[in-house]
């Protein structure tokens, strides 16, 4: 399968790998002149999230992370920074598991992982979206999504960075509610999987995501505790959409990382 992406500067590679919904959520912190002159940034869409494309019935996390060693090898590369968001995290994690001589190191910021005592809440907050999509319901599903994780003004900051990204979440709305949520919700990723991943792992969460949704702060420590070589980092003032609201922060985070465990 041939996948849209985008590559700029030129230096040691980093694959960004986006969450649900909008698959442009990258553009500000690739755009970092910071990062952008450094590394050859790597940013593509996701399969079902290409134009004209028919989503799948199903699309499992380990496909997707197929599709991310294939990417990169169609690249001539063989080993990356990757950096996941979201959903996107998830779909690290399995590379890191699945393939891990293409990943020199991981940046994990607020993967969607289901677990703990947030779990349960979780899914059924899937489960709610799923059923309002069902209705007839997309843009009230993706506008729920998306103030759980964003914040209740997140569309005055989407608007803002990337023109458009509403009306995109909501015509991605099928492949993400229906294919992708089921696929977060039934991944599991515990203390036996993490031990498997030796790469140095950035842990990134937003100083105001677990007052949004306690499941981000429960997610963080679990990944500090399971994971062999985590590195933590709360990036201030930021939500679940912190690449869009301070990517030069960010940038300059992850420069730092890479800096200090060079390919």
């Amino acid at each position: 399968m041939t996948l849209r992406h985008d590559i700029t500067g030129a230096g040691e590679p980093v694959l960004f790998i986006h969450g649900a919904l909008i698959a442009d959520a990258f553009r500000p912190l690739v755009a970092e002149a910071t990062l952008a002159g450094q590394y050859r940034l790597i940013t593509y869409h996701r399969r079902g999230y290409n134009v004209g494309e028919a989503p799948a019935a199903q699309l499992s996390i380990a496909v997707h992370a197929t599709d991310c060693r294939e990417l990169l090898a169609d690249l001539g590369i063989s080993r990356a920074h990757v950096v996941g968001h979201s959903f996107g995290g998830l779909i690290a994690l399995q590379l890191a598991i699945d393939s891990p001589t293409f990943v020199a190191t991981l940046v994990l910021l607020e993967p969607a992982l289901v677990l703990g005592e947030s779990g349960p809440g979780y899914r059924a907050a899937i489960a709610e979206a799923q059923r309002r999509f069902a209705a007839g319901d997309a843009e009230g599903a993706v506008d729920d999504f998306l103030r759980r994780r964003f914040g209740a003004d997140y569309r005055v900051q989407l608007d803002g960075v990337v023109p458009g990204a509403f009306e995109q979440a909501v015509a991605n709305a099928k492949v993400s509610l229906d294919i992708e949520m089921p696929a977060a919700a039934d991944f599991h990723f515990g203390p036996a999987e993490a031990r498997r991943i030796t790469q140095p792992a950035l842990v990134v969460l937003g100083a105001n995501s677990n007052a949004l949704w306690p499941r981000f702060g429960e997610t963080h420590r679990a990944l500090l505790d399971w994971l062999p070589r985590a590195e933590p980092y709360v990036l201030p003032n930021a939500t679940h959409a912190m690449q869009l609201q301070h990517p030069h922060s960010l940038a300059v985070r992850l420069v730092e990382f890479f800096m200090q465990h060079p390919l």
